[in-house]
């Protein structure tokens, strides 16, 4: 299953509205200008990763609720079979297969991620994304180049990376073929608490 992009928008908006925030206050919680995020919920462009984490946590919703409309209801475990998981293509040429969608009250996000290799990406700057938290990426295959604020790295399969996921990160495939890592997305607790 792959969430369509205008449910999906669909669902931010009326959460938005259900919970009376202004489009400044999402725009702000989201990291766009108002326009982005107005384009974002009417369904005109793609909805990063990053900008459907951010909507969950200021709607205090599972990133699931909005992609598939429904809440998680697992609590003491989930199992997840090989190839199956909810399918998510949010960044052109992404692919994200999130292992535990059913699962409520998630301390992370566990995807595997399947990054294309292209050549025009290979020698301009890597696109940075934040979101609170930290996130974990241990790569299974392939090659992956990854940004870190003014820090370059280059992976292959068996290297992991733990980091601060607020600042500025960003990865491409290497090597001319597709790398396939697990992504571990670590919610933030301290925002929890205040």
């Amino acid at each position: 299953m792959e969430p369509r992009i205008a449910e999906v928008a669909r669902r931010i908006h009326a959460l938005r509205e259900d919970m009376n925030f202004s489009l400044a206050e999402m725009a702000e919680a989201a990291g766009v200008s108002i326009a982005e995020y107005k384009a974002a919920e009417g369904g005109e462009t793609d909805l990063s990763f990053t900008f459907l984490y951010r909507c969950a946590e200021q709607l205090g919703v599972d990133m699931i609720d909005l992609l598939t409309g429904e809440a998680p209801h697992l609590t003491g475990y989930s199992l997840m079979r090989k190839g199956d998981g909810l399918s998510i293509r949010r960044r052109e040429g992404f692919e994200y297969l999130h292992l535990a969608p059913n699962f409520k009250n998630k301390l992370c996000e566990p995807f595997l991620v399947t990054a294309p290799s292209r050549e025009a990406e290979q020698n301009m700057p890597i696109a940075l994304s934040r979101h609170v938290g930290q996130e974990f990426d241990f790569v299974i295959s392939g090659q992956l180049r990854f940004a870190y604020e003014d820090h370059v790295e280059e992976l292959a399969a068996g290297d992991a990376l733990l980091y601060d996921s607020g600042r500025g990160h960003g990865m491409i495939a290497t090597g001319g073929a597709p790398c396939t890592f697990l992504a571990i997305v670590l919610k933030d607790h301290d925002a929890d608490t205040v």
